[in-house]
């Protein structure tokens, strides 16, 4: 056989459907990198013996960041790394590195920040790098096409382009990725100059806000719409500092997203943001984060205004996540937009699929819908419809048909889930649901279940971990996320019922977060190898280091333990220049900021005293109020950090000792 025919023969078994290959990811548990398992790439997971591969072959490293409900990641795979030509490419120039960015969101982080520089604008998935030998990234990419599109070049002639390039000028292109990594460090160090902040900082950030606001269809930015829960808790905490028109915007957003197609009316939740301004059409993930962080903002809508419709988002979103996500007593990650290789295939309906679930409906009743969901044969996703409620108020008539539209479902297939159990991810769902025990007091039995599941599947013999998948014990151990959001969960949790071992723990983990992830006044997201510095920014969600942060500084005002106070200032000031430059960027780190200034006032009294009073609690002026169960205490003692400033037989009294302050 020549050496053409073999390479036809070669090529021709790599696009064949019944040609299996297996690469380097096997023995892998994340199931992104398993969709990747038997591509003809052959694909590495990141490790240092595969850099250090890279090194000795002097190859480019071609890394590819994504995860597995990630719409643009199927779409490159199904395009470009199942092709046996692009495979070539690969193969013979490069050392191919697929990463689960769930699995390591901190390296992924790191990436992001270099896009962000080489690129001036925040990045995505899949993100696409190429390295060095020496691992120094000198190209980035989001989705790249297979071949050119428009103004996109196509992997076709982009990695050859590349390859060639370093071969012929590797100095010219090591100089370029030293640049990119020295215009980051100098970011960051500019970032270190410390910054007096002022409570003013909260007037700052409510012009920031409102510079960003959209006051015809509500939320932040234009398109794609991201929900942002961290501005709005901002908005929240501005109201509580007497600022009205904060509340006004947040109940505006939140009551958008609740009519619109963000959220899921059928089944309940939201899908992870909106590919338009008005909130119309979804993406069609649905992320256990994004819930996690939305339902304690509609649970404090309910309790400011008892609006139904922000109970029925808490009640319907929480049951969703126990039905989709929820198994063996904790949460999965995440479930994909794609259904049978069409994205929103199992959400959408055909026209009439929707008029025949109103065929019992009044006359009166079926022109109420028709005309609120502007429902027509047109459509307004794919030639179907996806169901938005286009009012100010939601038409309880749709209960009527919602049954129907879910055995519509039924007969569907749903969306791929993926059955990562992550630590952080799951304190921040335990944490939504001690809030919503402030609608309905269910929700906290169910979070102290939770909790207690995800205490015993994943922090074993005193080691906490990262994540596992479902069946499977925990291997990689615990990043700073994870510590941050089970403490946070853990004091929730401890104000829900003031059981000694929740506080008790939260203080132990956050012992051990400061040995592992803090070191010489810099906070970093992970222990081992290659170490990427922790920031105040909130991403996909609240940072991770604020998090940690405000843990610090309600253990410290409930122990009057002061030597977190001093972490906790040293790191403020070290980024104190940052966030004054754009403080409505930094909305979770001015949170943190509004409390170390203004200061926790700790209500003390007996653990049956304080749970008779939890509505009396809820009416003190004073915006930051924690409790704590005191037992030697016959009355109601009220303390901050330093002092305790009141004394008082009854809950009325002590509360206007507060209010005065």
């Amino acid at each position: 056989m020549s050496g053409r025919i073999k390479i036809f023969f070669l090529l021709s078994l790599l696009m064949s459907s019944s040609f299996s290959y297996t690469n380097h990811l096997v023995g892998e548990d994340s199931p992104y990198l398993k969709q990747h398992l038997h591509n003809p790439v052959d694909w590495y997971p990141w490790n240092g013996q595969v850099l250090a591969k890279a090194r000795a072959e002097k190859k480019l490293i071609f890394l590819s960041i994504g995860y597995s409900t990630c719409h643009w990641c199927h779409v490159m795979a199904k395009e470009s790394f199942v092709d046996a030509s692009v495979a070539t490419q690969l193969n013979r120039n490069y050392i191919s590195i697929k990463v689960d960015r769930e699995e390591l969101p901190h390296l992924d982080q790191y990436y992001q920040e270099l896009y962000r520089v080489v690129k001036k604008r925040s990045g995505g998935w899949p993100l696409n790098v190429v390295l060095t030998p020496d691992a120094k990234a000198f190209f980035f990419a989001t989705y790249i096409p297979k071949e050119r599109q428009g103004e996109w070049e196509g992997l076709d002639t982009l990695l050859p382009r590349l390859a060639a390039a370093y071969k012929e000028g590797s100095q010219e292109i090591d100089k370029k990725a030293l640049a990119i990594e020295e215009s980051l460090k100098n970011r960051e160090d500019k970032a270190l100059k410390s910054d007096r902040l002022e409570l003013t900082i909260a007037s700052e950030a409510f012009e920031g806000l409102k510079a960003q606001y959209d006051d015809l269809y509500y939320g932040f930015s234009t398109q794609p719409k991201f929900p942002e829960p961290a501005k709005i808790r901002l908005l929240f905490d501005l109201y509580a500092l007497g600022n009205k028109e904060a509340k006004t915007m947040a109940l505006d957003i939140l009551k958008a997203m609740a009519l619109h197609g963000l959220y899921d009316h059928v089944e309940g939740g939201f899908f992870r943001y909106s590919v338009d301004a008005a909130w119309e059409i979804p993406h069609f993930e649905k992320m256990l984060y994004t819930n996690a962080e939305l339902i304690p903002l509609y649970a404090k809508a309910y309790e400011l205004t008892q609006d139904p419709l922000y109970k029925k988002v808490v009640d319907e979103s929480i049951s969703m996540i126990e039905k989709r996500f929820g198994e063996g007593g904790v949460y999965f990650s995440a479930s994909d937009a794609d259904s049978d290789h069409e994205e929103g295939a199992y959400f959408i309906y055909t026209y009439e699929e929707m008029i025949d679930t109103m065929k019992r409906l009044s006359s009166e009743e079926k022109k109420r819908l028709v005309t609120v969901m502007d429902l027509n044969k047109m459509g307004n996703f794919k030639g179907k419809t996806h169901i938005n409620f286009y009012d100010d108020e939601y038409p309880y008539v749709f209960t009527k048909i919602r049954k129907k539209l879910q055995k519509i479902r039924e007969t569907r297939s749903y969306p791929f889930i993926d059955k990562k159990i992550n630590t952080a991810w799951n304190a921040m769902m335990i944490l939504a649901l001690y809030r919503s025990a402030r609608v309905d007091k269910k929700y906290e039995v169910l979070a102290d279940k939770r909790i207690h599941s995800l205490l015993e599947m994943m922090y074993r013999k005193g080691v906490l971990y990262h994540q596992s998948l479902a069946g499977s014990p925990p291997k990689q151990k615990a990043l700073l996320e994870d510590y941050a959001y089970l403490i946070a969960a853990l004091l929730e949790g401890y104000e829900s019922h003031y059981r000694q071992q929740y506080l008790f723990l939260a203080q132990q983990l956050s012992d051990e977060a400061l040995a592992k992830f803090y070191e010489k006044k810099q906070w970093y997201l992970n222990e081992n190898g290659m170490r990427i510095s922790a920031g105040m920014l909130d991403k996909y969600y609240s940072a991770p280091m604020n998090i940690m942060l405000m843990n610090l500084l309600k253990i410290a005002s409930l122990k009057g333990d002061r030597r977190y106070l001093t972490v906790l200032k040293q790191t403020i000031d070290a980024k104190s220049s940052l966030i004054s430059q754009e403080p409505s960027s930094y909305p979770s780190a001015i949170e943190l900021v509004l409390r170390e200034r203004r200061g926790f006032v700790i209500l003390k009294a007996k653990r049956e005293k304080l749970n008779q009073m939890k509505e009396g609690i809820k009416r003190i002026r004073y915006p930051f109020v924690l409790t704590k169960a005191d037992e030697t205490l016959s009355d109601y003692l009220a303390c901050d950090i330093g002092q305790c400033f009141a004394l008082e037989k009854t809950f009325l009294q002590i509360m206007k000792r507060i209010d005065n302050r």
